[in-house]
């Protein structure tokens, strides 16, 4: 089943001499379950689809379908509600709110679509993410691993219909490296949780079923693993 469908997506910047073509007619689709990178060097383009993928920038042509929803024909509300429902957002640099704790900043999705949390499917989480011993700790208190485990938590705890992933591993050492990947396999394979890898490391990618490759704005390869 078809989670996410990209259409012709262009985004520029600029006009005339100064125009760049920041993504130039990209198209892909993406099965509910699949675990996608998408890597590039700098200035590829990836960190743009990134972000039009997440409803945070509107495209300059093309169509993101997420869960049979078309998110830029949304007015700006309810694409922000949409956004806050249906995406989960890994950032590289956590975006933990600093006075809130562990369990808090995982719940905040939930509690500012005033919702109530589901306490079974908070506890499964923070066991998953090895979180049992922080639930109480302030950001601060954590290590980058730990920060970033907490921002798992904070993406996974609304059952997204996406999880995007901006260089989830880039402020990390090998180890705590390794062990948001194999977090991020663990919500793939457990929850069947859609998920998009933005990296520039060719040997993280070789952990998602499919890596598709972008260049000056466009896609040059698409490919399964293994």
């Amino acid at each position: 089943m078809e989670i996410l469908k990209v259409k012709d997506l262009c985004k520029n910047y600029g006009k005339g001499n100064t125009l760049v073509k920041a993504l130039d007619h990209v198209s892909f689709s993406v099965e509910k379950g699949e675990f996608v990178a998408i890597v590039g060097a700098s200035g590829s383009g990836k960190s743009t689809l990134l972000h039009l993928l997440g409803g945070v920038d509107r495209p300059t042509s093309g169509e993101i379908i997420i869960d049979g929803e078309n998110i830029y024909k949304l007015n700006e509300n309810n694409l922000a509600i949409f956004r806050r429902r249906q995406v989960g957002l890994i950032y590289q640099f956590y975006n933990l709110i600093p006075i809130l704790n562990v369990e808090e900043n995982i719940t905040l999705p939930i509690l500012l679509d005033g919702r109530t949390p589901d306490q079974e499917y908070l506890k499964e989480l923070i066991d998953i993410l090895n979180l049992k011993n922080r639930v109480n700790h302030l950001p601060n208190e954590l290590s980058g691993g730990q920060q970033q485990r907490v921002s798992i938590g904070r993406a996974l705890m609304n059952r997204p219909a996406l999880l995007l992933a901006d260089e989830p591993t880039g402020n990390l050492d090998s180890k705590a490296s390794q062990d948001i990947i194999e977090l991020l396999k663990v919500s793939n394979q457990k929850y069947k949780q859609t998920i998009i890898m933005i990296t520039h490391d060719y040997n993280l990618a070789l952990s998602a079923d499919r890596i598709i490759t972008i260049d000056d704005g466009k896609i040059v390869s698409d490919e399964k693993v293994g």
